[in-house]
C-alpha cells in the first residue's frame, strides 16, 4: 500500500512533506512490535498514526483500543488499565478486566501519556519491559502480549525536567519518534482541508458549500491555528451554518478569528511564551521587516533627490528633507540593534533615540545595506531548506512568491 492509498484510508488530507514523512515512518514501524511514541500539538489528527500502524502490522486482526490517559481520573486509572479483583475498592462489586488484558494480542494506543500519574507509569514501565502486570487488588501476575503506542502534545522532556514524567518510560516509548506537523507549518494543506470541510459539510446539511476570497484565502493560511486541524474544522462549521453568502470575505472570515493577528510574531505578542528557539526564528521575520523598511526609505530618498534636482531651493524645504531622511534611518539603525540583543532586553527597553545620538546620514546608509547581506543570508537558507522550492521557501520568510522572485533576481541568486 503506497503513501496516496493510505492517505485515502484514513482520510488524511495533505501534501506537507513533513506529513508525508510522518506517514513513511508509521508505515515503516508497523510490520514490527516496536514501541512508539506520537507527538505533536492538540488536533493534529495524532490519532490516525496508531491506527495506520495496527492496521499494517501483524497484529491487525487483534484488538484495537484507544485510551486517553488524561480522561480517567487519577484514582481510577490503574483499575481502567491493569483491571481490578472484587472488593480492592468501595464498589467493585465483581472482577473487571483492564484495557491491558483485553488488549491482549492487539495494539493499546495511550493518547494523552504524559498525564499518567507516577505510579501508572511504574506499572506501564514493568509492562513494556517484561509483559506482565498485576490486577488491582490481586497479588497474582498477568501475561499480556500488546503493542504500545503512545501520543502526547506535551514536551515529554520538559515533563522529565520537572519531575513529572519518568525518563526510563520516556525512551522506552520512544523507540521510534513520530512528529506530527502543525497546521500552521502545513501552508496551503490548510486550503486542501478547508474544502473538503466546507464539501462534507454542504453534504451534511444539504446546503451550497461556502468558498473563499482570495482575501479569505490568505487570512486562512496566515492565522496561527492554535487548535490545529480540529479548529479548522470547527470555524468551517460555524461558517456553512450560520453566513447566508457562499462566498466569505477576508473581514467575514476575521470575526471567527477574534485572536487572529496579521503577523506572526509571537516574541512580541506573548512574551510569556518566548524561548531561545522562538526569538531566533523571530529575528528573521524582524529583519525582514527592517528590509521592507529600508527598502521605502531607499524610495523617499529617491523623492526627496528628484525634488531637489526639480530647482526646490526652499533652505526650510531641505531642512525639512533632511531632518526626515535622518529621523528614518536613525530609526532603522535603532531597530536593527535591538535585533542583536536579548529578548529580555528587548521587552523592556523604550523604542527612540536622544537627537545627539544620531549617526552621520552616510554611516547609516552604509549599515542599512549591511541588511542586504542579511536578506540575501535569509533567501539561501529559506532555499536550501525547502531544496529550491520557491513556494515554500516565500512562506517561510513570510512573503509573497512575487516578492520572493524579485529579490532573486535583484539579488542575482542562484
Amino acid at each position: 500500500m503506497d503513501l496516496q492509498q493510505i492517505k485515502q484510508r484514513f482520510a488524511i488530507i495533505g501534501n506537507f512533506p513533513g506529513l508525508d514523512r510522518a506517514i513513511d515512518i508509521a508505515m515503516q514501524v508497523a510490520p514490527t512490535d516496536l514501541s512508539v511514541l506520537i507527538s505533536g500539538e492538540s488536533g493534529t489528527g495524532k490519532e490516525s498514526f496508531p491506527q495506520i500502524i495496527h492496521s499494517l502490522g501483524v497484529r491487525k486482526h487483534g484488538p484495537y483500543i484507544a485510551v486517553n490517559c488524561g480522561a480517567i481520573p487519577d484514582g481510577t486509572i490503574d483499575s481502567e488499565l491493569f483491571g481490578h479483583e472484587k472488593g480492592a475498592f468501595t464498589g467493585a462489586h465483581e472482577s473487571r478486566k483492564g484495557y491491558f488484558e483485553v488488549a491482549n494480542g492487539g495494539t493499546i494506543f495511550l493518547d494523552e501519556v504524559a498525564e499518567l500519574p507516577l505510579s501508572t507509569q511504574v506499572r506501564l514501565l514493568r509492562v513494556l519491559e517484561t509483559g506482565e502486570f498485576i490486577r488491582v487488588g490481586s497479588s497474582k501476575v498477568v501475561k499480556t502480549d500488546v503493542r504500545i503506542v503512545a501520543a502526547s502534545n506535551l514536551d515529554v522532556a520538559q515533563a522529565i525536567k520537572i519531575g513529572k514524567f519518568r525518563e526510563d518510560l520516556f525512551y522506552r516509548l520512544n523507540t521510534v519518534p513520530i512528529q506530527i506537523p502543525s497546521l500552521r507549518e502545513r501552508g496551503n494543506d490548510i486550503l486542501l482541508l478547508f474544502r473538503k470541510f466546507a464539501a462534507d459539510f454542504s453534504e451534511r446539511y444539504r446546503m451550497p458549500a461556502i468558498r473563499l476570497e482570495e482575501e479569505a484565502r490568505q487570512v486562512l493560511v496566515n492565522y496561527e491555528w492554535p487548535g490545529n486541524v480540529r479548529q479548522l474544522k470547527n470555524v468551517t462549521e460555524q461558517l456553512s451554518i450560520i453566513e447566508q453568502e457562499r462566498e466569505i470575505t477576508g473581514p467575514v472570515l476575521l470575526n471567527y478569528l477574534p485572536d487572529y493577528h496579521k503577523t506572526r510574531l509571537p516574541a512580541l505578542i506573548d512574551k510569556d511564551k518566548v524561548n531561545e528557539d522562538t526569538f531566533n526564528s523571530e529575528r528573521e521575520i524582524l529583519y525582514k521587516v527592517l528590509f521592507d523598511m529600508k527598502s521605502d526609505m531607499n524610495d523617499l530618498k529617491k523623492l526627496v533627490a528628484q525634488i531637489m534636482e526639480k530647482g526646490i531651493e526652499s533652505s526650510s524645504i531641505e531642512q525639512e528633507n533632511e531632518g526626515i531622511m535622518k529621523r528614518l534611518y536613525a530609526t532603522v539603525d535603532d531597530l536593527a540593534d535591538k535585533v542583536d540583543q536579548p529578548i529580555s532586553h528587548q521587552m523592556t527597553t523604550k523604542p527612540g533615540r536622544d537627537e545627539e545620538n544620531i549617526l552621520d546620514t552616510e554611516e547609516i546608509v552604509e549599515e542599512s545595506l549591511s541588511l542586504e547581506d542579511k536578506e540575501i543570508e535569509l533567501i539561501i537558507k529559506a532555499l536550501k531548506k525547502h531544496n529550491g522550492k520557491r513556494k515554500y521557501a516565500a512562506q517561510d520568510l513570510g512573503i509573497s512568491e512575487r516578492t520572493l522572485y524579485r529579490k532573486i533576481k535583484e539579488y542575482d541568486i542562484d
